[in-house]
């Protein structure tokens, strides 16, 4: 909007050149950044007020951590707060001609609608299922596929226009048209190893990333602070990215493909960075409030999303390491507990409970050294994943 506002008046009066910063993306990142977590800080404490007086209180697992007891009626759907947050200052800093924010921002308010029916079935009407499975993966379906086939010419077109002309050249072939070198699937740490997915493949892999993504951040999100600070670091890391793409000089010189209007991501992930740091101000341990169906839905369907637009599925997978590890410890937890009850008549465990966090916990490592000793390695595989830009 401030954007959009800048160029108008520029145009108007060619002295008011102090607004030409606003054409810089660094610029109005850090701006955004600074806007949602100013936003996050000021109305964390009314939405923490409005939460608790709409009874909205969390019921914690009775097999649990005992130390999780204590929690009971802690205000959760703080993931509202994220999204005002970040909603807000994306529109007020985002060019609002740019097509991929445009879809990163439905994308996560879609998810975290999905989320907020969940968790206001189980808080506010008791039923303890919240959404049915069946239910919440048919609209998390839908929405992950309808993004997952725009992406697939989009991120092949320059606009639009051609996003369109993409698709009609594709029914016209048969729907057997190859997708340009700019959509293949990059493989980290080698120079040119990249492999043709084909539009079926595509759309294919990118279902499963942004449906993934959101679920294995969902999976985290069980001690106070787990989910939300890897998300940020996780999410800052692939604004390097979205800015490398999306510049033509830095990409050709770090053998990235250049995809125009990616940098412009960098506004939505400042301010998903500066909302994720308002909203730890709420949910640092002993946490006043939880994010969330309606929060962790959402952040892990937006990291998916911006991973697949920037050409970075491999390197989500590494960076985001901590969502990996939590979702297959449940995997496996509920595999082998199955398979051993249908061949010895009793389920038996591999973890002393899933997700992993809460097996460390049940171990005797305390709550908040679990959650920083992950942030810990967050970070690390953060690092792993900006040192491909160059060691390749």
């Amino acid at each position: 909007m401030l954007h959009s506002l800048a160029m108008w008046l520029m145009a108007q009066s060619p002295d008011l050149r102090f607004f030409r910063v606003f054409n810089y993306i660094t610029f109005r990142a850090v701006m955004s950044t600074l806007t949602a977590l100013f936003i996050g800080l000021m109305a964390g404490p009314g939405v923490i007020r409005k939460l608790t007086a709409m009874k909205v209180g969390q019921a914690v697992r009775q097999d649990g951590p005992q130390t999780h007891l204590i929690k009971t009626g802690t205000p959760t759907m703080g993931g509202v707060l994220i999204l005002i947050a970040i909603t807000a200052s994306t529109l007020l800093w985002m060019d609002l001609s740019n097509r991929f924010v445009w879809l990163v921002l439905i994308v996560t308010l879609g998810f975290g609608a999905i989320g907020w029916v969940d968790d206001y079935r189980k808080v506010v009407h008791r039923d303890p299922n919240g959404m049915r499975s069946r239910e919440k993966y048919f609209w998390q379906s839908l929405i992950g596929l309808l993004a997952a086939f725009y992406l697939a010419f989009a991120v092949s077109g320059k606009g639009n226009p051609q996003v369109l002309h993409l698709f009609v050249e594709w029914i016209r072939s048969g729907l057997t048209m190859p997708l340009p070198p700019a959509a293949d699937l990059i493989v980290p740490f080698f120079k040119s190893v990249s492999y043709p997915l084909g539009i079926a493949g595509f759309i294919v892999l990118t279902y499963f990333v942004i449906v993934g993504a959101s679920n294995a951040v969902n999976l985290t999100d069980g001690a106070d602070g787990l989910a939300i600070m890897p998300t940020v670091m996780v999410g800052g890391s692939l604004g390097v990215f979205a800015y490398v793409t999306g510049n033509a000089v830095f990409s050709k010189y770090l053998l990235f493909p250049f995809i125009p209007g990616t940098g412009e991501l960098l506004i939505f992930i400042g301010a998903m960075v500066g909302a994720g740091l308002a909203f730890l101000w709420f949910n640092a341990y002993p946490a006043q409030v939880f994010m969330g169906d309606v929060g962790a839905l959402a952040l892990g369907a937006a990291l998916g999303t911006i991973a697949v637009i920037v050409r970075q599925e491999i390197v989500l997978f590494i960076m985001g390491g901590v969502f990996v590890v939590e979702t297959l410890s449940v995997m496996i937890q509920v595999g082998y507990f199955k398979y051993t009850k249908r061949k010895y008549g009793q389920g038996r465990r591999i973890f002393k409970m899933a997700p992993l966090h809460h097996h460390f916990e049940q171990l005797g490592v305390k709550e908040s050294q679990v959650v920083i000793r992950f942030w810990i390695v967050t970070m690390m595989l953060c690092l792993a994943g900006l040192a491909s830009l160059k060691l390749r």
